[in-house]
C-alpha cells in the first residue's frame, strides 16, 4: 500500500500576520471568531506588531502599564486590522509617491559653446569623451569643458501607478527576528516561516531526524522571482549603474533555490534529497507534488515543503504594471466608480477588477508518511494524496490562460472520488481558487470550475479566494491558499470574497458557490479540499487535500482501532507541547532557528561499507537499498 503524506506542521507570515495555529486564517474571518480567539489573535499582532510589549508574559503598553485583552483590542484593535492585510504600500518598502529614477538630461552650452564645471579627477570616465578638454587645478581636481555637450542622469522622483500589495503586518521585520546578516527579504522570510512551520509539529527536530535514516528526509523550496532586493539580485543588476561595487554574496543569494539551500544548511542539516522547482505563479504546488510523490513512493519519510518570496520591491512593481496585470490607482477608480481608492479592496477575484495585487509571503508545511506519523504521534492537519501539473500545449501569449487547467482540475477530482466516493465530493467539498483578481482569470478559471463541476455532478460548489485577503505572493500563492484551507477544516468556515459587493456578471457560475460573506459548513462539514493554481508559462496545478476528519478514519482503517487509541494518547502529548510554542510565540517568543556554521559533520568521519553509510551526528545509518526495477533488462 502507498504510504498517505500527511501534513503534520505548517507556518509562515503573510500579509495576514502568522500561519500556525490558524492565525493567519482567523485574521480573513475575524468578523466570524468567538471573542476570546478574535482577542487572542488580536494581541498576536500586536505583539508581531510592536504595538505592546510583553514583560513576564504580561502585556504592556508604551508606558509599562499592564494590558488585558480587552484592552489591546479596544485600544489598538483598529490599528491592527489597518495594518494587516492588502493594503496602501508603506514607506518602509518604498514611497509610492515619489518612486526615484533617473531621468536622461541633455546638457549643452548656450548658443552652442563651450562650457565648463570641476569635479574630482577620480571622478572622470574612462575613456574620456572625445570632445573633453581636461586642465589640473590641484592634486584632486580638474576643470572639465565640454565642446559639443553631454547627456547626463540625474535623481528623479515620480508616482507609481501601482500603490497597493499585500504586505507583512505594519512593524514586523523578519530580519530582525535572527542574526539575519544582510540576508534578503526572501530569505529572511524563509528562515522565520520553516522555523514557525517545524515549532508548530510540536515534536523536537531532533527527535525526528533520529527515526529516520539520513537520505529519508526531503526539502523543496524555492521563488519564482528570485530574490531581487539590494541584498541579492537587484543589487547586483543595479551596482555599476549606480557607481558602486557587487558584493560578495548578492549573486548567490539571489539564485532561486536558497530557500531550499538555507534550510538545509542553517535550520534541518539536512543531508536528504533537495530541489527547488519552480512554475511562475503555481511554483508552491510544484514543490509539493515532488514532495507528496517522494513520500508516496517510500524515497523520503519527511519532507519540508514551502515558499519565500519577496516581490514587493519598484522593479517587479514596475515589471507586472508594464504587463497590465496589477491593479492601479485609476483602474480601481473606475472599477469603483469614485474617485477616493479603496486600496483594501484592491484585489477584487470573481467581480470587477483590473489586475491582481502583489504581496509577499513565506509559508511551510511539513510532510510525513502516516506510519511515522503514527509512531510519532504526530498531530494530523489534513492530508495530500496527490497533485496534478499539465501545461497548456501550444500558446500565442505567453502569459495568456490556456486548457491545461481542465485537465489538473478534473483529475484532482476524480482522484478525489476514488478515496472518499463521489457524495462527499459532491456534498462536502470545496475550492480553494487562484482567483487572481484580473478580468481574464474571473471568466476562464471560474469557466473551468463550472465545466468540472458540472462534468462530476456537483451543485452549488463552495469557491474561496485567499487573494482577497492577501494578495498574490506569486511562489507562495498556492502556499497561501493552502493555509487558509487547513484554517477552513479546523473551523468548518469557508471565507467569503469580502473585498467585492457582487460576482461579476461574466463569471461562471451555474454549479458555484461565491459567497462575498464567511460561510459556516458545520451542519455539513468540509472533508475535501481542492487547491488551484495557474501561473505565466502555461504552468497549471490542482492539489487534493483530505481533511483530518477524513484522514483519522483512514488510518483507523489501515492500522486498526487499538492502534489509533494508542497513537491518539502519544498526540495529546505532541499537541500540548505544540500548544507551548503557539502562547510563547503569542507573547513574541518566536525561537528562530538560524544554526549558522554549527553542527557541520567531519567528511573524515563518514564510514562507508558495501551495505551502508555511516555520518557523524546521525543516529541512523544510510542503508542502500537493493533496486531491481532494471534487474531483467541483461538476462
Amino acid at each position: 500500500m502507498s504510504r498517505l503524506p500527511v501534513i503534520v506542521g505548517f507556518g509562515g507570515y503573510n500579509a495576514a500576520g502568522r500561519s500556525s495555529f490558524h492565525h493567519g486564517f482567523r485574521r480573513m474571518v475575524i468578523e466570524s471568531l468567538p471573542a476570546a480567539e478574535r482577542q487572542q489573535t488580536l494581541a498576536g499582532l500586536a505583539v508581531l506588531m510592536k504595538l505592546v510589549k510583553v514583560e513576564n508574559d504580561n502585556y504592556l503598553d508604551a508606558d509599562d502599564q499592564p494590558l488585558s485583552l480587552d484592552d489591546i483590542e479596544s485600544r489598538f484593535g483598529q490599528q491592527i486590522l489597518d495594518g494587516t492585510l492588502v493594503r496602501r504600500i508603506e514607506k518602509r518598502y518604498l514611497d509610492v509617491d515619489a518612486a526615484h529614477w533617473q531621468k536622461n538630461l541633455t546638457i549643452t552650452g548656450e548658443a552652442g559653446k563651450p562650457f565648463s564645471f570641476i569635479t574630482l579627477n577620480k571622478q572622470l570616465p574612462e575613456p574620456l569623451p572625445s570632445d573633453w578638454a581636461v586642465e589640473a587645478l590641484n592634486d584632486t581636481d580638474v576643470m572639465v569643458t565640454v565642446y559639443d555637450g553631454c547627456d547626463i542622469k540625474v535623481d528623479s522622483y515620480r508616482a507609481l501607478a501601482v500603490k497597493s500589495a499585500g504586505q507583512l503586518p505594519s512593524g514586523l521585520e523578519p530580519g530582525e527576528l535572527y542574526a539575519s546578516r544582510f540576508h534578503p527579504r526572501g530569505l529572511q522570510l524563509t528562515i522565520v516561516a520553516a522555523t514557525d512551520a517545524l515549532r508548530s509539529v510540536g515534536i523536537d527536530w531532533q527527535t525526528i531526524a533520529d527515526a529516520v535514516e539520513p537520505d529519508e528526509v526531503a526539502v523543496f523550496a524555492s521563488s519564482a522571482m528570485s530574490q531581487l532586493d539590494e541584498n541579492s539580485f537587484g543589487g547586483l543588476m543595479q551596482s555599476r549603474l549606480k557607481g558602486s561595487r557587487v558584493s560578495a554574496k548578492q549573486l548567490a543569494l539571489g539564485l532561486n533555490s536558497m530557500p531550499a539551500d538555507f534550510i538545509n544548511a542553517y535550520i534541518l542539516g539536512s543531508v536528504g534529497t533537495t530541489g527547488a522547482i519552480t512554475g511562475a505563479c503555481a511554483s508552491f504546488l510544484y514543490n509539493l507534488q515532488k514532495g507528496s510523490d517522494m513520500i508516496t513512493s517510500g524515497r523520503a519519510r519527511v519532507v519540508l515543503v514551502g515558499n519565500g518570496e519577496a516581490p514587493i520591491t519598484q522593479e517587479c512593481i514596475e515589471g507586472y504594471g508594464a504587463m497590465g496585470a496589477l491593479a492601479t490607482e485609476e483602474g480601481l477608480r473606475q472599477v469603483g466608480g469614485q474617485d477616493e481608492v479603496d486600496f483594501r479592496r484592491a484585489s477584487r477575484p470573481f467581480s470587477h477588477n483590473c489586475g491582481f495585487t502583489l504581496a509577499e509571503s513565506g509559508q511551510f508545511f511539513v510532510l510525513m508518511d502516516d506510519e511515522l506519523a503514527m509512531q510519532l504521534g504526530a498531530d494530523i492537519h489534513g492530508a495530500v494524496p496527490d497533485v496534478f501539473i499539465n501545461a497548456d500545449g501550444f500558446k500565442k501569449s505567453i502569459s495568456a490562460p490556456g486548457p491545461g487547467n481542465y485537465l489538473t482540475m478534473a483529475k484532482a477530482v476524480y482522484a478525489a472520488m476514488q478515496i472518499v466516493g463521489p457524495e462527499a465530493v459532491q456534498q462536502r467539498s470545496f475550492v480553494h481558487a487562484h482567483g487572481s483578481s484580473t478580468p481574464a482569470n474571473r471568466t476562464t478559471e471560474s469557466e473551468i470550475l463550472d465545466r468540472v463541476a458540472d462534468a462530476f455532478g456537483i451543485n452549488h460548489w463552495p469557491v474561496a479566494a485567499a487573494k482577497a485577503y492577501v494578495g498574490h505572493s506569486l511562489a507562495s500563492a498556492s502556499a497561501d491558499q493552502l493555509v487558509a484551507t487547513l484554517g477552513s477544516f479546523r473551523y468548518q468556515v469557508i471565507p467569503g470574497i469580502k473585498t467585492i459587493d457582487a460576482v461579476a456578471e461574466d463569471v461562471h457560475q451555474q454549479h458555484l458557490q461565491i459567497s462575498t460573506t464567511d460561510v459556516d459548513r458545520h451542519s455539513k462539514p468540509l472533508e475535501v479540499a481542492f487547491i488551484n493554481s495557474k501561473g505565466f508559462g502555461g504552468n497549471n496545478a490542482s492539489a487534493l487535500v483530505l481533511a483530518p476528519s477524513v484522514v483519522e478514519r483512514m488510518l483507523a482503517k489501515r492500522y486498526g482501532e487499538e492502534a489509533f487509541a494508542e497513537y491518539s494518547a502519544r498526540r495529546e502529548q505532541t499537541r500540548a507541547k505544540a500548544a507551548a510554542y503557539d502562547a510563547r510565540a503569542l507573547l513574541g517568543q518566536l525561537d528562530i532557528i538560524y544554526n549558522f556554521g554549527q553542527g557541520m559533520i567531519d567528511e573524515q568521519g563518514i564510514e562507508i561499507s558495501d551495505a551502508h553509510i555511516s555520518i557523524p551526528g546521525f543516529s541512523k545509518k544510510l542503508t542502500f537499498r537493493k533496486d531491481e526495477r532494471f534487474k531483467d533488462m541483461l538476462d
